[in-house]
């Protein structure tokens, strides 16, 4: 560890050990966590409390380290694919198309991917992005005690497995998108087995945002609970429908307009403190919902394409781009992506003569997400702290990459 950043810990560990000698007698610390069901993964948080208040939160992770930065740095890039998936193990073809385009844009084939490959990995993007908003909406229910939302999202969201795994061969951690190109193209019946799911979709969708949006309970349990001002979110590097929730209209894919976005019709979906006020935990739950509305308009539009104009031939090779080895010349470069739980990065630092990278950072969506609690906890209830956390949305995969 840099001595910099050794210090800097040292301080903090020194602050934190002085906090809880100072705690009054009226205080107690509790810890949440490891275990704890709403903590959705091994995250343990320590509560100073005062009775049923929290007076303050300190998260503490480094439980379930996926070590993805130095598998990367030990082996080439297309070994590195697989790696990514374990990371926000909830959305891996979302990862593995932030690394690969990364690659791609180094070696400077990212204008020459084929169109097909393109909207192909764009649509099973958002069917992912859909798969991992029906987890956030099915466990967030779940942990203020609405039990009918999580199986009406598992069951939805088995239909996408399925499809997913018919595609790679896998059901969560998929390598599909490989540097170039694609492992397969789609299987024969893949375009009209997801139009039929688009269509059985939609209904349940309406039924899904019903039973939750509008309901008394479920309102009163995150409307004005958990506010998250713009000002804040930024400034703690939030990202996602975190960030957006707070009333700030961005999103990388329309920011930085990768891939085929430019060429899609979708809206950005942002909070508008409808039930309470802006950035709240209701606020956050409401643009995941509309954010799948949007990813089911940008699955039509793909699947449209893929029908028609770029319906496949018996000449269409998605692996004609994947190079055998990945040459780059020395540099430092980073690329971005918008994840299902907000901006996934990677910084390379490439060397010559080698198809290892010298150095890979990941800047994982849900470790500054993540960052902000402390800020969002401090004099609200126990039970409010669990909203709180839920509506977060975190992989823990992630956080400790």
């Amino acid at each position: 560890m840099p001595a910099v950043a050794n210090n800097l810990y040292q301080e903090a560990q020194r602050a934190h050990e002085a906090r809880l000698e100072s705690i009054a007698a009226e205080e107690m610390i509790i810890n949440m966590g490891p275990q704890h069901p709403s903590t959705h993964g091994v995250l343990r948080l320590q509560l100073i409390t005062d009775g049923e208040i929290v007076k303050e939160v300190i998260p503490h992770l480094g439980y379930l380290h996926r070590c993805f930065e130095k598998h990367a740095e030990s082996m080439n890039y297309g070994k590195t694919i697989p790696f990514t998936d374990r990371m926000d193990y909830l959305a891996s073809m979302n990862n593995s198309h932030a690394f690969v385009m990364g690659v791609e844009r180094m070696l400077g084939i990212d204008k020459q991917i084929p169109k097909r490959v393109e909207y192909i990995r764009v649509l099973v993007c958002e069917l992912n992005r859909i798969a991992s908003h029906l987890i956030a909406i099915g466990t967030y229910g779940i942990d203020i005690g609405a039990f009918t939302p999580f199986m009406w999202c598992f069951r939805d969201r088995e239909h996408i497995m399925n499809m997913l795994e018919w595609a790679s061969g896998s059901r969560m951690l998929y390598n599909y998108i490989w540097v170039g190109g694609l492992f397969y193209d789609l299987p024969v019946g893949f375009e009209e087995r997801c139009i039929e799911f688009i269509r059985y979709f939609k209904p349940k969708l309406i039924e899904l945002d019903e039973l939750l949006t509008e309901n008394q309970i479920f309102i009163s349990r995150t409307a004005n609970i958990g506010m998250l001002p713009a000002d804040v979110a930024i400034n703690y590097g939030c990202s996602g429908p975190m960030l957006r929730a707070s009333g700030i209209k961005w999103d990388l894919r329309r920011a930085d307009g990768y891939s085929v976005y430019p060429e899609l019709e979708f809206d950005i979906p942002v909070g508008k403190g409808q039930a309470g006020r802006l950035g709240d935990c209701w606020d956050r739950f409401k643009v995941r919902v509309d954010e799948v509305r949007e990813s089911v308009r940008i699955i039509e539009q793909c699947l449209a394409l893929l029908t028609k104009e770029l319906k496949r031939t018996a000449d269409f090779d998605p692996r004609a781009l994947v190079p055998k080895k990945v040459n780059l010349k020395a540099q430092d470069y980073y690329v971005r992506a918008e994840n299902p739980k907000g901006e996934l990065g990677f910084y390379f630092v490439t060397q010559e003569k080698t198809d290892i990278p010298k150095r890979v950072k990941a800047r994982g969506p849900s470790f500054n997400n993540l960052s902000v609690l402390p800020e969002l906890a401090k004099g609200v209830l126990i039970a409010d702290l669990v909203a709180i956390l839920g509506s977060i949305d975190i992989v823990l995969g992630e956080v400790d990459r």
